[in-house]
């Protein structure tokens, strides 16, 4: 156990780390959870802050999750969806499509937020080629838009500190400033090669937990249908209870053309992710085998059987334990809290929807890393979070009880204050 560190720093290659400042340093290596905690080797206790990159749901080592895995895996734990069925991946179809926005009937499986992402592009672009409209080819971004770094997500992503290396591969996708007048000038000029527009609803997360405009979800629905462009909503981030309720698109309910889903589908236990479309979409793509309207696409892992099971289990437990009504004190609680921080001088800004929380830092050159700062102090104190730059995000498990969320709080203000 001693030499995990060592053999860590030996061997692995960490996702948006800087290895040469990683191998310098002590880090934690975590050994279990329990509820809205993490221990790491040395038997440390922390606040899981940020739900382990934005996942967790109703804790770790759920028993009801725990069981729906194991007893999954006495019967298969996993077999291909390409030529054949299973039994979980068929259920779960059938739930998503029950409590996802009305029109959304089809279901295609990945692994992860990018690659849900990846199929929509995909999905949308072969769909205008197949009725017709194939001179829409080009897609729709907002500004500072981030949809995961596959390339083709990438080439739908507007942060240049994690895209612009990457340029040259990249297909070109029209940029567009995050209000309705902007949106609309660009689709009644492009309109006509414009497959589809893909956004995150009401707040672009790791854009630094940036809100949109109130409304902006909805008139971009309406402008879509007026121009003929599919809508194509990234709920990866927001969706299975995050801002409050269900999925994002409920707040101004919003049924966009495909949705993407990933994240929190399976509690946070295990990698799953659903690129959901319309009847008419999939339509499209039916026809005789030599008219190659087939959807060549696929993953190995797609529809397992032990994360459909764990994705059941998840909805099952948001069901009984009516998840999404008990969030709601907890999240008028944080929104309470929050002014707190607004008496620290280094606080320029608190951006909050639900239960995602975005605390802007001022007065920092980007040299001092301020945010990696604090959240090396709020270990001290047991918490772990990760931060957005000089943005320090919140997003705890939703089951997170009060008493947790005011000691994170506590732990996150005196953290930011130590820099004050």
């Amino acid at each position: 156990m001693a030499n995990l560190e060592q053999t860590d720093k030996q061997y692995l290659w960490h996702p948006f780390t800087q290895m040469l400042d990683w191998v310098e340093h002590d880090q934690l290596i975590i050994e279990r959870g329990d509820g809205v905690y993490l221990y790491n080797t040395k038997g440390n206790k922390y606040i899981d802050g940020i739900s382990s990159l934005w996942v967790n749901v109703h804790g770790h080592c759920q028993p009801k999750l725990n069981q729906a895995i194991k007893k999954q895996l006495d019967k298969i734990s996993h077999t291909t969806l390409l030529g054949l069925g299973n039994v979980p991946s068929i259920e779960l179809a059938k739930k998503l499509v029950e409590i996802t926005p009305k029109g959304l009937d089809k279901i295609f499986y990945s692994d992860s937020g990018s690659t849900a992402v990846e199929i929509a592009l995909k999905i949308s672009f072969q769909y205008q080629q197949q009725i017709g409209q194939t001179k829409k080819k080009k897609f729709i971004t907002l500004a500072n838009a981030y949809h995961g770094d596959t390339i083709g997500s990438v080439s739908v992503g507007g942060i240049d500190l994690f895209h612009k290396i990457y340029k040259p591969l990249l297909f070109k996708s029209i940029k567009v400033k995050p209000n309705a007048k902007a949106i609309e000038a660009v689709m009644k000029k492009h309109h006509q090669e414009v497959a589809a527009i893909i956004m995150e609803p009401l707040i672009q997360g790791a854009a630094e937990m940036i809100l949109l405009p109130k409304g902006l979800l909805k008139q971009i629905r309406k402008l879509c249908n007026k121009y003929n462009i599919l809508m194509i909503v990234d709920e990866v981030a927001t969706g299975f209870g995050r801002t409050g309720q269900m999925f994002a698109c409920g707040h101004e309910k919003v049924s966009p053309d495909i949705m993407c889903l990933a994240k929190r589908i399976t509690g946070g236990y295990l990698s799953l992710a659903a690129t959901l479309t319309s009847q008419k979409i999939y339509n499209a793509f039916l026809g005789r085998h030599d008219e190659l309207k087939t959807f060549f696409h696929g993953h190995t892992y797609t529809g397992n059987p032990l994360a459909s099971a764990a994705a059941l289990a998840n909805l099952e437990i948001f069901k009984k334990e009516k998840t999404t009504q008990r969030l709601q004190p907890k999240i008028k609680l944080l929104q309470k809290e929050l002014k707190e921080f607004e008496k620290l001088k280094n606080v320029k800004e608190i951006r909050q929807l639900g239960f995602m929380v975005g605390i802007e830092l001022t007065g920092y050159d980007f040299k001092e890393r301020i945010g990696h700062q604090v959240i090396l102090e709020a270990r001290k104190r047991g918490a772990i979070f990760r931060p957005l730059g000089d943005v320090i995000v919140l997003m705890p498990p939703l089951s997170i009880t009060k008493a947790e969320l005011q000691q994170l709080l506590k732990i996150t203000f005196e953290s930011i204050s130590a820099f004050d």
